[in-house]
């Protein structure tokens, strides 16, 4: 049956209305629809009153493959969303455009109005209400969803109006078919072709951060390129990589105990996000309302940490502190929301495996401004909501007693129509800087446990890091175990990375391939998702750029499958150049055999229940520490898909292990690398590359707090 509204949803805007009417979100019995039988083409087809100016586009159609039209798609398995404009909402676009039929619409046309149209992925409204869709429809954009009141239309009756893009309005939702959800849309869906620079210039909200933006160039380096015209010449030696599809069988690739299905990128994108302070917010809370006072406050937050830079003038120059407060504010890759932590929707499933009390969900990333970081927070509790550079345990201090708010990003139902062509923006609520605070007292005083799905740009702009399957589980958001050698019946969908078009890894196609598994339960990853290397690999990954101090770095892993590999890890300074690092990068210790298990007498695991009290659980991790071991985090464990309940914490697994790869000193200022190279002749061996901890002296050898088991 078609779903219903969220009936909370209703009374909050009736109540946040204060007003006594009567609230009708139903549509009515009559408009209620659920085929056992149709496919998302027969729904239009019969229909044909209803929809044949959109049925009409959708047969011209083919998109970029050209091997298929749209229609045709739509009357196929798999999983789609499509928003079916009527005739009448057809008809007032062609106005718009000076045009009196479909017929008069070029084949570019009708493919961009097709394929913005469609999500390759269900989405009914309960799944997102109030967000941007986790996946971008097949025109590679972003559409975000909203809810407004409409108290117009039916006099004496407030009723639930749903928006996509803010603009177009969605008419009758969800009506479910074999192959995914149809909603029936009043307007047509608009098609974004403004820069994010031209997007921010139009809020007026933000005028004082634009102005910066513009007088340091950072509004020009944001244009300079948008599509990677190299990319889909590369070709690799060892691994086919033209299929964008998942239909390749040559690509369905052995991992640890089943196959993973991996495609490539259709096309490979620049893109950013950014998290920008209004004018309101700098004069109530700082009294900022000119360029020269934010120019004050800039230098006041950076000439500290940089004194040698502190005379650079030229605003333009990477070095000027007004050019790295503006810069700050940007990711140099494209997130939505839900997809900077592991809380991937307002009711995320995924979160429910980890202990929330214990330890906030976080991610890290590198920032646009030169080595720099930025921290993200989705905590539990009154709390709740997604925060850049915070310091706690939900709302209170962590185990050493620091607490540190930092900003809260606005919800996307709280932006404006914030999605460009190359990027999004959202409004925080604090002023962001990499700061003293933050660099000592946030980044570098904490233990940095990052998601290999993470380290790199293009891991994040191509969705690749969270990617949704085919699974009809969970509305396909989460893989399935068992996966075999055939594309057409393996639901576990997989990005693949092309050599030199992965930002941060180095490596050639003819000895080693890369991709990003798609996000799981059941299985052995931190965060749901992982990193797999395949073949006689020599890849070499940039270290994310941590403040100056002293580090360790550790490598997250499941072990003790017969297909893995054996590494050999070097680390050091270094650049790329010509597809190469060069630096003085020297070997880490003997190679990791990563096949055994914990409680192989090479690795020697032994579990806490095993070891008793605490004392004993203490000197075994110390010993185990001194052999370059140390327990999986406590603080998350795989689960269940349609569930979510949290099962056996890492830490209590034998196979979830972390490995000690070395310590360094980082300038805060300098590039490093890890390497990593198979010493296994074989193609078909792996190394997962999990999650990398960045751990700094204040925690791994902190006198008066022992690091946490989480």
């Amino acid at each position: 049956m078609k779903k219903l509204f969220y009936i909370s949803t209703i009374l909050s805007v009736i109540l946040s209305l204060n007003v006594l009417v009567s609230c009708d979100d139903d549509p009515g019995v009559e408009n209620y629809y659920t085929s056992s039988k149709q496919y998302a083409s027969d729904f239009l087809n019969d229909n044909q009153a209803q929809f044949s100016s959109f049925i009409e586009i959708l047969n011209r159609a083919t998109g970029d493959h050209g091997k298929y039209r749209l229609m045709d798609l739509l009357g196929t398995y798999g999983s789609y969303t499509v928003f079916a404009p009527t005739n009448e909402a057809i008809d007032k676009f062609l106005q718009s455009k000076g045009v009196s039929s479909v017929a008069e619409l070029s084949k570019a046309d009708c493919d961009t109005l097709a394929l913005n149209h469609i999500i390759e992925q269900e989405f009914f409204t309960t799944d997102y209400n109030n967000g941007t869709y986790p996946l971008a429809n097949m025109l590679e954009r972003y559409l975000t969803i909203t809810c407004d009141s409409d108290t117009v239309s039916v006099p004496g009756k407030v009723r639930l109006m749903m928006r996509i893009n803010k603009n177009a309005v969605i008419q009758l939702p969800d009506d479910s078919v074999m192959n995914g959800v149809v909603h029936v849309m009043s307007s047509v869906i608009g098609t974004q072709n403004d820069m994010l620079p031209d997007v921010l210039e139009r809020d007026s909200a933000i005028t004082l951060f634009v102005q910066a933006m513009n007088a340091t160039g950072i509004d020009e380096k944001l244009r300079e390129q948008y599509m990677d015209q190299e990319y889909e010449r590369a070709k690799g030696p060892t691994f086919d990589l033209d299929s964008v599809d998942w239909t390749n069988d040559k690509l369905c690739l052995a991992t640890a105990v089943e196959y993973d299905n991996v495609a490539y990128m259709k096309h490979r994108y620049f893109k950013f996000t950014a998290f920008i302070e209004t004018d309101d917010l700098l004069e109530t809370k700082y009294g900022i309302t000119t360029l020269d006072q934010l120019r004050a406050k800039a230098k006041e937050l950076y000439d500290p940490m940089y004194p040698d830079d502190a005379e650079v003038t030229d605003e333009r120059d990477p070095r000027n502190s007004f050019n790295r407060f503006v810069a700050y504010h940007f990711l140099p890759f494209q997130a939505t929301y839900y997809q900077l932590t592991c809380v991937d929707g307002p009711n995320s499933t995924l979160a429910t495996l980890f202990n929330r009390r214990k330890l906030d969900i976080c991610d890290w990333y590198e920032g646009y401004m030169n080595h720099s970081m930025m921290k993200f927070s989705f905590p539990l509790g009154a709390e709740n909501g997604l925060y850049i550079n915070r310091r706690g345990v939900m709302n209170r201090p962590d185990e050493k007693g620091v607490k540190i708010r930092g900003a809260k990003v606005a919800t996307p139902d709280k932006m404006p129509d914030n999605i460009a062509l190359n990027g999004a923006y959202y409004y925080i609520d604090d002023i962001i800087a990499y700061d003293r605070v933050t660099q000592q007292d946030v980044i570098g005083s904490e233990r940095l446990r990052m998601d290999g799905s993470t380290l790199s740009p293009d891991f994040m702009t191509s969705g690749a890091r969270g990617h949704y399957t085919k699974s009809t589980i969970e509305n396909g958001k989460y893989g399935r175990g068992g996966q075999g050698a055939k594309a057409a019946s393996n639901c576990n969908t997989c990005l693949g990375f092309k050599a030199g078009f992965a930002k941060n890894f180095v490596y050639s196609d003819n000895i080693t391939h890369l991709h990003v598994r798609n996000r799981v339960m059941h299985f052995w990853s931190f965060e749901g998702d992982e990193l797999t290397i395949i073949g006689k690999f020599d890849i070499a990954v940039k270290m994310p750029p941590v403040p100056e101090g002293e580090w360790e770095v550790r490598i997250f892993s499941c072990f003790g499958f017969d297909n893995r590999g054996i590494i050999q890890f070097y680390f050091g300074p270094g650049e790329e150049v010509d597809g190469k690092v060069v630096g003085d990068l020297k070997p880490c210790g003997i190679p990791l055999d990563m096949r055994p298990g914990g409680t192989d007498s090479r690795v020697g695991y032994k579990s806490d229940d095993a070891l008793g009290d605490e004392d004993a659980i203490a000197a075994f991790d110390k010993q185990f520490r001194n052999r370059g071991w140390m327990k999986g985090m406590g603080s998350y464990g795989s689960g269940n898909e349609t569930t979510g309940v949290m099962g056996t914490a890492f830490r209590k697994q034998d196979n979830t292990l972390r490995k000690i790869i070395t310590r360094f000193h980082s300038d805060g200022k300098s590039d490093y690398w890890l390497r990593c190279q198979q010493k296994i002749e074989s193609e078909t061996n792996t190394m997962n590359f999990d999650a990398l901890e960045l751990c700094p002296s204040t925690v791994f050898n902190n006198e008066y707090y022992a690091e946490d088991k989480w």
